[in-house]
């Protein structure tokens, strides 16, 4: 797969970082098990992840996370951290067969989004994070598997809804134009 980086994409990385950094507390617990919530940013980032490709999602899923942990929390949980950067880069793969830049996010592009989140959540929040909280912090394998299904069950739903709807959006109104262009 040919893939174009360009300005573009760096302003999309800026952008997608400072916004998903913003958007850290934005969230709803999900229940009695700790540190897992109904996060907005991931929405943000599949998003900009299905538009832009791995990179872009995978950059602002580290960046992102990584900086958010760091202002808001005083530390950087790494074992999150890179899980946020899996998911992010996964679902960039299948930019091209999403079709939202071309205004062409229709109902099968829609399906196939939705299965890539959730394959990619499962991957990077169901195994990675938790295996990493293992390796790394020595938490409790009961623990950090349940907070994983919980994650991979908060984001799922996050960007089933609102990272599909903002891409129905962007297809329709702001994926056939664009404004920068390149001056004379």
């Amino acid at each position: 797969m040919k893939s174009k980086f360009g300005i573009k994409e760096v302003v999309a990385i800026g952008i997608g970082t400072a916004l998903f950094v913003a958007l850290t507390e934005v969230q709803i617990p999900l229940g009695f098990i700790p540190n897992t919530a109904l996060q907005p940013r991931a929405a943000l980032m599949a998003f900009l992840a299905a538009v832009f490709g791995p990179v872009v999602g995978g950059i602002v899923g580290l960046l992102g996370h990584a900086l958010g942990d760091a202002l808001f929390y005083g530390s950087i949980w790494w074992s999150w951290v890179f899980p946020e950067m899996v998911a992010g880069a996964a679902i960039g793969i299948f930019a091209k067969k999403f079709a939202i830049k071309e205004g062409g996010f229709g109902a099968k592009e829609i399906v196939l989004f939705n299965i890539v989140q959730i394959i990619a959540n499962a991957v990077a929040w169901i195994a990675v994070a938790p295996i990493l909280d293992i390796v790394i912090y020595a938490e409790p394998a009961g623990k950090v598997f349940a907070q994983g299904a919980w994650a991979f069950l908060g984001n799922i739903i996050i960007i089933g809804i609102l990272g599909t709807l903002i891409a129905v959006g962007y297809s329709k109104i702001g994926g056939k134009s664009s404004s920068l262009s390149k001056e004379d």
